[in-house]
């Protein structure tokens, strides 16, 4: 893959020596009289540079060369899909508008960009070579570097000053991957003092149409606030988008779903599980084959809610989201629902309802696993934010209260008030799996990751732990005493590889491998290339992308 990859390189290359190299450097010239929103000594905070910058790099060429075409060239931060606004620019190649552009700013053709970036791949360093030389193309120069050491002081480290600077950080450029359960957490580092703004001055148009798209759970009056944003974001360019990393999900001809839904497996959706099938072995026993099995304890899933197998298949959610985790139904809870000024959400349990050692759920455990994740270190910022939200949750955080007040417990119904309002409170309770509390009461919530638990957790979901033996593989088995019925599968056989891992290549060639997801353009052609196995891209939250740095420089 290596070679093949730097094949494609020299070609781009070589289109680029042709194609742009005699455009040669623009001389600079005074920037025009408008007033430019936002503009500093940092030439980087006129949009103009930022259009040009968009314009002159060949998205298209390097997402069918370098990335072999298993990606979407982007427009905006939000994947194509329903949270997408219509109409935006799609800053095709355009080297001569990019020029113009430059020539308009009065862009310092001596100015070196200094541009950065975190990932080991050679992919990378092949993509950044290709922008280094179609932004040479048109009068740009930049060098680019791979960051060591502590990345997040040295990329999202905020000035002390949020309005003038002097920035922080040290780069013009930093090529990075933004991941998103909620689409607030795509634009979380815009506004002033935002968690890792380190490139943004403060813009009050900006505060105020990221405000505008957490002022409501209405789905419908949210998507309207994301299309204003995006539509911003994409004329004025704080950042720059440059492709959707697409999740691929592959399944070996053994597999039928029966119906069940493609969605974005890194999460949990409703994707009728209960009803798969699977080819029977010598022995008739119908047995599924996956990976990302633990390998010294399983991963707690309030942080990475479905990203292991297990998190996915022994785990329940109170509510369920179809495929686009849109929330649509009820699961461990059979009905919810929600008041209209979306302050409140009763959830009523359902019936028969039982954890894999044959106790009861109950509303106790609800509550417990709320107020326990709060106290936990490490969880979903989305969880965080919504339990953070509830009326008493600060109090009980801060110690002044022994459970938070805002959550109430009437026999089997939980009704949880809240003192602000969060837009994703129903997405955070498709995610979000309650644990049994008796397995946790007087434990620590800061060694919560090392509990005796997470070597053979009991949970709520339609399989159940069966054998484990860590760093080598684990079973699970239908539970029995499952709500929702039995599932058709005999065994799920889980062993522990990953993205990038030679054995999901090696188990898939030896039919050890029958279902998974990746987001690797090698493990994707590999797949592809076996007659056993098929692979469906699914358009998922995760764009790559230019943090652009807007402040002055020191």
């Amino acid at each position: 893959m290596g070679k093949i990859r730097t094949s494609l390189l020299s070609i781009l290359m070589i289109f680029l020596a042709f194609g742009l190299w005699a455009g040669g450097q623009q001389a600079s010239e005074p920037a025009s009289d408008k007033q430019i929103e936002g503009l500093n000594s940092n030439p980087l905070s006129d949009y103009r540079v930022r259009q040009a910058i968009a314009y002159a790099i060949d998205m298209d060429t390097i997402a069918e060369t370098l990335l072999e075409g298993k990606a979407l060239v982007s427009n905006s931060m939000v994947p194509n899909g329903p949270w997408k606004a219509d109409g935006l620019n799609s800053y095709s190649y355009d080297p001569e508008m990019a020029k113009s552009l430059l020539k308009e700013a009065g862009w310092d053709s001596s100015y070196t960009l200094d541009v950065v970036y975190y990932y080991g791949d050679q992919l990378t360093v092949d993509i950044m070579t290709a922008v280094q030389a179609y932004l040479g193309g048109v009068g740009i120069k930049m060098d680019f570097r791979k960051l060591e050491g502590d990345l997040g002081e040295q990329l999202w480290t905020n000035p002390s000053d949020p309005v003038n600077g002097p920035s922080y950080v040290k780069w013009d450029m930093a090529y990075a991957g933004s991941a998103a359960l909620a689409m607030h957490e795509y634009y979380g580092k815009l506004p002033t003092n935002g968690p890792g703004n380190s490139h943004t001055p403060s813009n009050p148009t900006i505060d105020k149409l990221v405000a505008a798209t957490k002022a409501t759970a209405n789905i419908v009056e949210q998507q309207k606030a994301f299309f204003a944003l995006e539509e911003y974001v994409n004329e004025y360019l704080p950042l720059i988008p440059l492709y959707y990393q697409q999740l691929f999900i592959y399944e070996s001809d053994r597999v039928n779903r029966n119906g069940g839904a493609y969605g974005n497996a890194q999460y949990n959706y409703d994707w009728g599980i209960l009803d798969w099938t699977v080819e029977a072995d010598s022995n008739g026993k119908h047995v599924l084959y996956t990976n990302t099995a633990p390998v010294e304890f399983f991963e707690h899933p309030w942080f990475n809610p479905g990203l292991n197998m297990a998190n996915k298949v022994l785990f329940d959610r109170l509510i369920v989201a179809d495929e686009s985790l849109m929330a649509k139904e009820g699961q461990l809870a059979s009905s919810f629902k929600v008041s209209d000024d979306s302050m409140e959400i009763e959830f009523t349990l359902e019936d028969g309802a039982k954890w894999h050692d044959g106790s009861a759920i109950t509303a106790d455990d609800i509550k417990w696993s709320i107020e326990y994740a709060l106290k936990v270190p490490a969880i979903h910022s989305v969880f965080s934010t919504t339990f953070k939200s509830i009326e008493g949750a600060d109090a009980y955080v801060s110690g002044t209260a022994d459970s938070i007040s805002g959550i109430a417990v009437n026999g089997n119904k939980v009704k949880v008030t809240f003192a602000t309002l969060d837009p994703n409170m129903l997405l955070t309770f498709s995610q979000f799996p309650p644990l049994p509390k008796k397995y946790f009461e007087n434990s620590d919530p800061l060694q919560f990751q090392q509990n005796s638990f997470w070597q053979s957790p009991v949970g709520s979901g339609p399989f159940k732990i069966k054998t484990v033996e860590m760093n080598d593989y684990t079973v699970a088995v239908p539970f029995e005493s499952y709500y929702g019925g039995t599932a058709k599968i005999d065994e799920i056989v889980m062993y522990p590889s990953g993205e990038n891992d030679t054995n999901v290549i090696k188990n898939a060639s030896a039919g050890k491998l029958d279902y998974g997801f990746t987001k690797s353009v090698a493990d994707v052609k590999a797949l592809e290339a076996m007659e056993n196995m098929r692979v469906i891209p699914v358009d998922i939250p995760y764009t790559r992308l230019f943090y652009v740095n807007k402040f002055p420089k020191p």
